[in-house]
């Protein structure tokens, strides 16, 4: 049965790989399988991990207005290949689970595997660079000392996400639990959803 423990280990290697370069313009080459599950895990946490530092990028205070602009847009659809990747990893469990016996009874989970792992990829981003901030020698005792606590209470919520995850797979496999995928609808990214984007289109 997959492990929290395994996913954990693709995000870190993945978060790691691009902090050799810290390129948000780096193009991902997973060092897995191409159609490994492994393999989705490493895309994932990479569109995450460019992100991070995308929202690092936009909020310079000084930031040219156009150059905001651009950033923002392709935040915008790194939320959207984020969500296209989730519901892939969706996919890989529903023909993981697809003949697993569902038992009387069994509960709804409200989310499904990949938004947990969505979670935990997020949160090891955080891991690493409030590590970073606990490293730094340039910040003062009271900053090190408030992310030193921080990064404690990350790490006991790394174990707490290990330890449903775990039981998430445990509980759908037994068929005592059991979840549903509802595709994502974003609508401020689709033009005939968006009414100010179809408000501006030319009539016929």
């Amino acid at each position: 049965m997959l492990k929290a423990i395994d996913c954990y280990q693709v995000f870190q290697r993945c978060i790691e790989d691009y902090h050799l370069s810290d390129d948000i313009n780096r193009i991902v080459k997973s060092p897995y399988p191409a159609e490994s599950f492994e393999s989705l895990l490493y895309n994932k946490n990479w569109i995450d991990t460019v992100q991070w530092h995308l929202e690092d990028i936009i909020r310079l205070p000084n930031i040219d207005p156009a150059e905001g602009i651009k950033i923002k847009r392709r935040i915008d659809k790194s939320n959207q290949d984020r969500t296209d990747m989730v519901e892939r990893i969706d996919d890989y469990f529903l023909e993981l689970f697809k003949n697993s016996p569902l038992k009387p009874g069994a509960r709804i989970n409200s989310e499904t595997p990949a938004w947990l792992l969505d979670r935990m990829s997020i949160l090891m981003l955080k891991i690493y660079h409030m590590d970073e901030q606990v490293k730094r020698t340039d910040a003062s005792p009271e900053h090190i000392s408030k992310c030193s606590s921080k990064l404690d209470i990350l790490s006991e919520q790394k174990n707490d996400m290990k330890l449903a995850f775990d039981e998430m797979m445990e509980d759908i496999g037994n068929g005592n639990r059991r979840f549903k995928v509802y595709r994502q609808m974003k609508m401020y990214n689709d033009p005939a959803l968006n009414p100010m984007l179809y408000k501006t289109e030319p009539k016929n």
